[in-house]
């Protein structure tokens, strides 16, 4: 088998597509997450402590200068906030996900009962049959 083939036969399995189909979802999702985090949540809170806009602290360890057109050196650390509370939500929303996921799989293992081991139903066709070969 030829490295082409092999490669293909291990993307199509269904792991991989699974695995790509998540990373995409998953890639929007931290999109929508980030414009909550910046949009809807950080303005409230900025407000609050007095219109402080987080993704705009920093600590500038060397200005820039425009004249040498020297970039300024800073640690970014309010775009660090920002982060840190996209994920916080990211990882709560995965949180509840797994969870439910969770709770349906246990519902669904309470609902089936486990068969019979195979020994058992054999005995049981057994005794049928004899039972069945007394009537007659």
């Amino acid at each position: 088998m030829n490295m082409l083939e092999e490669f293909k036969k291990f993307a199509m399995r269904g792991n991989v597509v699974d695995l790509a189909v998540g990373v995409v979802i998953g890639g929007a999702f931290g999109k929508i997450v980030t414009s909550l985090v910046n949009d809807v949540i950080m303005p409230p809170i900025g407000l609050i402590t007095g219109g402080v806009d987080f993704s705009r602290l920093k600590w500038v360890l060397k200005p820039g200068d425009p004249a040498t057109k020297t970039a300024e050196v800073a640690i970014n650390y309010g775009a660090f906030i920002n982060t840190l509370i996209t994920f916080l939500i990211i990882a709560f929303a995965v949180f509840l996900l797994v969870k439910g996921i969770n709770r349906l799989s246990r519902k669904q293992e309470e609902a089936a009962p486990a068969a019979p081991p195979a020994d058992v139903v054999l005995l049981t066709e057994i005794r049928d049959l004899l039972k069945a070969g007394n009537r007659e």
